[in-house]
């Protein structure tokens, strides 16, 4: 007998807990691997969870939702095949529900939906789905929360259109204020959301910055979680990359001299968009390149040159020496007085270092 064989009958059965836990057993093997999920659907069971989803009680919704995120986090196909089976409706209904668990579940199982590509999000957010979520992070509840501010990012990100409708939810001011959050994984889906907002046009990136994110934003540098450091310099970065007067706003707000330390306090993948926006800030013009030289961050930078073993973290510290060295022979004369030039000649002569390394050494 097949899975669906086994299974169709027991969720149908007339006693709750049984069609509860043959949900939850439907959800585990879903959320094994994708040709497991790939069997729930070619079943014809989507179509039955649905229908309970909006009837039954609130632990089988929760197992309905588990389900329906256990088969569309695999991939396109399979989060296409949980939209058409008409689920995105119930699973928004399910963000009004009373119980706090069915609209961490529901708003789960929309995250992974939404993430996979600007189709798929666009789906979610016509379903209704985003002023609910903005209600859902200003619920009590950090676990809902979490859930909800992560959905928002995997939202956003993948267009500026998408962004701009989670702007006009008012998302940003409700997430700007749970920058100080003490929850370390609830500042990391804030900050990760309010940077898939920022990245994609000067006026988004403005409207993060209305909501007064700065100086707050900058404490979260000096955080113990290492994701949380990242994604403060990711939301910087994706801020200063636009246009020389967002990078003053930075430099005016402390944001270079805290990313300096930032890095100096890290190490590996954490260093990443930290270096990624001082090469930013320092492109846009003399004096802003001389701001950063100013906050000493060329031997930072010399730093991360020298002792990161990974190939991609040293190109990005080439790559931002050679934004700050560019504009004039003073801007030149700062970064080689660090004593940076033989520990660049050295990597660019070495038969280990890859051709994006050496590539960054002509940029």
């Amino acid at each position: 007998m097949t899975t669906r064989q086994l299974l169709l009958p027991l969720l149908l059965d007339v006693v709750p807990t049984i069609q509860q836990t043959a949900a939850l057993a439907l959800g585990r093997l879903a959320n094994y691997n994708d040709d497991l999920a790939e069997a729930v659907v070619k079943g014809d069971i989507l179509p039955q969870l649905v229908y309970s989803l909006a009837e039954q009680n609130r632990f089988y919704k929760k197992a309905a939702a588990f389900v329906l995120r256990a088969v569309g986090k695999h991939s396109p196909q399979l989060a296409q095949a949980i939209v058409d089976c008409g689920a995105l409706d119930t699973l928004v209904i399910c963000l009004e529900d009373f119980d706090p668990g069915v609209k961490e579940a529901a708003a789960w199982a929309l995250g992974y939906i939404a993430r996979h590509n600007a189709e798929l999000s666009q789906a979610v957010v016509d379903a209704g789905a985003v002023p609910l979520l903005v209600l859902c992070i200003q619920e009590p509840e950090i676990a809902l929360k979490r859930i909800a501010a992560s959905t928002l990012s995997d939202t956003a990100k993948h267009s500026p259109e998408l962004a701009q409708t989670v702007v006009d939810a008012g998302a940003v001011a409700h997430l700007a204020q749970m920058i100080l959050n003490p929850d370390a994984k609830l500042k990391h889906q804030v900050l990760s959301a309010l940077s898939q907002i920022a990245k994609h046009s000067v006026d988004l990136a403005e409207m993060v910055v209305e909501a007064e994110i700065f100086p707050v934003v900058l404490t979260c540098l000096k955080d113990k979680d290492e994701y949380v450091k990242k994604n403060a310099c990711t939301l910087i970065r994706e801020i200063a990359k636009h246009t020389p007067e967002l990078s003053q706003l930075v430099v005016n707000a402390g944001g270079v001299a805290a990313v300096i330390d930032c890095i100096g306090s890290c190490k590996g993948n954490t260093r990443l968009p930290g270096i990624m926006m001082l090469g930013y800030v320092a492109a846009h013009s003399e004096n802003l390149a001389m701001a950063v030289i100013i906050s000493k961050a060329v031997p930072q930078l010399s730093v991360c040159l020298s002792e990161e073993p990974e190939d991609h973290i040293k190109a990005a510290a080439a790559w931002a020496l050679g934004q700050i060295g560019r504009h004039t022979p003073e801007h030149a004369r700062a970064v080689a007085v660090t004593n940076t030039l033989p520990v660049l000649l050295s990597l660019y002569m070495s038969t280990e270092s890859s051709e994006d390394l050496q590539v960054k050494f002509w940029q």
